[in-house]
């Protein structure tokens, strides 16, 4: 099976602040501004879901569903979001995010930039989906 095809990946604090960026080949680029832009347009839309809700004990928008894209998020216990644009229909997304949040606790300082996390989180996207589940 093929690996899935990501656009790119945001993790942001609690407070919405963009700590990680990196696009895997997306067919529009954005520079600095867009992507922080993006990251917190998704911190505000994901909290006020959470208010909104009308189940108890929502933790915000998991999924969004779009014409051209999938974004797919994972918020951590310390409110720390990890979120992936990728193609639409993309399967085994929450899995990814795991594999990325572990990679994040095992490698990370603030702010990102450790080369062992990048060469780590490389590997996890380029795996094929069916290694993925079976970690």
């Amino acid at each position: 099976m093929a690996a899935a095809a990501i656009y790119s990946l945001f993790i942001i604090n609690k407070s919405g602040g963009l700590i990680y960026y990196k696009e895997y080949g997306s067919a529009g680029r954005m520079d600095t501004n867009d992507s922080l832009r993006v990251a917190s347009l998704w911190h505000s839309m994901h909290a006020i879901s959470q208010q909104l809700s009308p189940t108890v004990g929502c933790s915000g928008i998991e999924l969004l569903e779009a014409d051209a894209f999938d974004l797919h998020c994972f918020q951590s216990l310390t409110g720390t979001k990890f979120f992936v644009v990728c193609e639409p229909g993309t399967l085994h997304m929450d899995a990814l995010l795991k594999v990325i949040y572990e990679l994040y606790t095992d490698y990370m300082e603030m702010p990102i930039r450790c080369e062992l996390f990048d060469l780590n989180l490389s590997q996890a996207v380029q795996k094929d989906r069916v290694a993925l589940l079976g970690r």
